[in-house]
């Protein structure tokens, strides 16, 4: 069982330090990084969270010839299946404009959703990559964000809008994405879970998906976003991508 007053929380003010370790390694230069020559990667953001979170992630990917597609979010706080149906119509959009298959970055929640839209949109998607993404138990996190969670689902259960709440993990209008969470993986989808055991916000165990590689990292949670290593294991996974999948199906 997992004990959550052990996630090590104080981590997450290394953030910065992170960052500004991020802007001189040799990655987020694109040394050694194999090109991505325009293939398409939808990034999702996590809980709280928006698309600015993942803004630096989008430059570096533009940079090194990816085709970055922000995900719409201002906050990542709406209904699973709300949210689920405008990701899954921005996936459309960006695909049938690329004309190829496309990868999904999601970091914490957005990891979460990106596993759904896997499972549901195999046509589309050629795979995903969790940062830090609690697919197994998305409870398993540090009893502080427990009470944001909680704190958004009663303001959206007495009605407040585009807020998702305790009918999204009890009731109906959730029950497909909940079945969806743990359905049988589709094969040729490739999944990598990025992990750390010092992440301060979600339990690292919580990250390991049997279906997905597992890659461990030293990293804050919210650092996931501008830690070296974590660059390191998505262009490595994205040309992986390439080479696997989007090279036939171009």
């Amino acid at each position: 069982m997992i004990d959550q007053l052990r996630i090590p929380i104080w981590g997450e003010a290394r953030v910065g330090l992170e960052h500004a370790a991020l802007r001189r390694h040799a990655v987020f230069r694109g040394e050694g990084v194999v090109p991505g020559h325009g293939a398409p990667v939808l990034l999702v953001p996590g809980f709280l969270a928006g698309d600015i979170s993942l803004a630096i992630m989008a430059q570096w990917l533009d940079r090194v010839g990816y085709r970055p597609c922000r995900a719409g979010i201002r906050a990542n706080v709406d209904c699973t299946s709300r949210a689920l149906g405008r990701l899954d119509a921005q996936l459309e959009r960006f695909a049938e404009r690329h004309g190829r298959q496309v990868t999904i970055v999601g970091q914490s929640r957005g990891g979460s959703l990106a596993r759904i839209l896997a499972v549901r949109r195999p046509d589309l998607v050629a795979g995903i990559i969790c940062l830090g993404a609690p697919v197994i138990d998305p409870l398993a996190v540090h009893p502080f964000v427990r009470a944001q969670v909680e704190a958004v689902a009663v303001l959206g259960s007495l009605g407040v809008r585009g807020l998702f709440s305790h009918a999204c993990r009890f009731g109906a209008c959730c029950r497909q994405a909940r079945i969806d969470a743990t359905a049988a993986w589709p094969q040729h989808v490739a999944f990598t879970s990025v992990y750390s055991r010092s992440d301060g916000i979600v339990d690292w165990r919580s990250c390991l998906d049997p279906d997905a590689r597992h890659v461990e990292v030293r990293s804050s949670h919210v650092g996931m976003a501008v830690n070296a290593a974590v660059y390191v294991v998505v262009a490595e996974a994205l040309a992986a991508g390439r080479a696997d999948t989007w090279g036939a199906a171009a």
